[in-house]
């Protein structure tokens, strides 16, 4: 039995190519039942996303924090009408943060449509 073998030279090498076929046969099984595994990719790459934005939301509330502190050492240690307007805005929360997160959409927006019209 020659040809597809590659010209095996007696029983025991017929069957150490037999064996080594079976094993990479076994290998592409498990890579092509692992591509195809399409719930459990996308549970891991879910998980990943998770993780990402868990680490993400940890750093905005560390850096929001860090902003207040400063804002508000400013303000009561800043001049007088700095002083005022961010006493406004901390007995009056709900407009400061329309006001911030309107700015936000807004500067995206800009950001965007810069980006698709090909302006940098």
């Amino acid at each position: 039995m020659t040809g597809a073998t590659g010209g095996a030279k007696g029983p025991d090498e017929l069957r150490r190519q037999i064996e080594r076929t079976r094993s990479e046969l076994g290998n592409t099984v498990e890579e092509l039942a692992g591509k195809a595994d399409v719930k459990g990719r996308a549970r891991a790459r879910a998980a990943d996303l998770r993780d990402k934005a868990g680490a993400m939301t940890v750093q905005l509330r560390s850096s929001a924090a860090q902003a207040g502190h400063t804002v508000h050492d400013r303000a009561t240690h800043g001049p007088r009408p700095v002083r005022t307007v961010v006493q406004a805005g901390m007995r009056h929360p709900k407009p400061v943060l329309a006001a911030g997160a309107a700015g936000a959409v807004v500067a995206v927006g800009v950001l965007r449509w810069r980006h698709v019209h090909g302006h940098r």
